[in-house]
């Protein structure tokens, strides 16, 4: 998983990318491509 200052340029790179909210963090995932896997901050 990355860990990133903005998560904006990363969810545009897939289409299935989306951004969740969890416990204060903010994450991007993808079901079907895992490598996309991120975090903010």
């Amino acid at each position: 998983m990355k860990v990133r200052n903005s998560l904006k340029s990363l969810r545009a790179r897939h289409r299935d990318n989306q951004i969740v909210r969890r416990k204060g963090r903010v994450y991007v995932i993808n079901k079907t491509q895992k490598r996309y896997k991120a975090r903010q901050g």
